[in-house]
């Protein structure tokens, strides 16, 4: 038996509230056992330990070992029902901290999407706690202006995609109602079109378009908007007149990043085999993407 198995992982059912990332030796250890934790209880408990990695900035810690393990027992169904909700509320309250780092946040959105997901499998969540997390993923999502993407050294921050992630799988949830799909809209709106004028440190560079695209083809899977609808939606986006005579350089980043969104979208409408969702969508997208040069 693999040595981790048998250590005492410094972590104790009473140690929860105040457990705190575990050494890198013993993260070695979780990795290197695949993360098979056998105890259920321990596995509980170093779950909520493993969420204070997620910050880290040595990505081994936070990507590699802390999101890996989590996404992996979430995925397998190895968290029990208070674990998935312990993880939810604090990973909600760091969605609602910017630091400095770059790290927190955005792999608070991801944890979150993985606690969206399982709730998307196996709806548990109340529907005060899902509501919540619409809200709080929206709010970040529309907010989030850190583009930095791949670090050498400290790997990926990826705030955009990250939150888009979030949005995916509440938008896949059946049990998110139209109102709630509205404010995903409305957040991915607000991060194409931009809160500010553009500038080239706010281009899109490291896959933001594809992965925004995922929660509005999500929605598109689904019955709840028409083809007007959708219309207006993407006739929302559009680059105004004011904006085409401003900025030169805020404009290419405009167009740009509302390109690099439609795109993908267009591509997986055409592909898929899904035809009400490509009929209710793909007119729109199309006309969008000529308007958006």
């Amino acid at each position: 038996m693999h040595k981790l198995l048998t250590l005492s992982f410094a972590l104790t059912m009473h140690g929860v509230a105040t457990a705190a990332c575990p050494p890198r030796a013993q993260l070695q250890e979780l990795r290197e056992a695949k993360f098979v934790v056998a105890d259920g209880a321990k596995r509980q408990v170093l779950a909520l330990a493993l969420q204070d990695c997620l910050g880290e900035r040595d990505p081994f810690v936070r990507d590699e070992v802390a999101f890996a393990a989590l996404s992996s027992w979430m995925r397998g169904a190895a968290l029990e029902a208070h674990t998935l909700r312990r993880l939810r509320v604090t990973q909600l309250a760091r969605l609602g901290v910017r630091d400095s780092d770059g790290f927190a946040q955005p792999f608070a959105a991801l944890a979150l999407s993985e606690v969206a997901r399982t709730d998307r499998i196996k709806p548990y969540l109340s529907e005060a706690e899902r509501a919540e997390l619409v809200q709080a993923g929206s709010a970040y999502l529309s907010a989030e202006r850190d583009y930095r993407g791949y670090d050498a050294k400290d790997g990926w921050r990826h705030g955009v995609p990250h939150g888009a992630d979030l949005m995916r799988q509440l938008a896949a949830n059946p049990l998110v109602g139209k109102k709630a799909q509205q404010q995903i809209l409305a957040a991915v709106a607000a991060q194409v079109m931009g809160a500010s004028a553009h500038t080239p440190t706010q281009s899109f560079h490291s896959f933001e378009g594809d992965r925004l695209a995922n929660p509005v083809f999500a929605l598109a899977t689904r019955s709840d908007f028409d083809a007007a609808e959708w219309d207006a939606w993407f006739s929302s986006l559009a680059i105004t007149p004011a904006e085409r005579s401003g900025d030169a350089v805020a404009l290419v980043a405009r167009m740009h990043n509302l390109s690099a969104f439609l795109m993908p979208l267009y591509v997986t409408l055409s592909e898929t085999k899904d035809l009400a969702a490509r009929e209710r969508m793909l007119p729109a997208v199309a006309k969008a993407l000529r308007q958006a040069k």
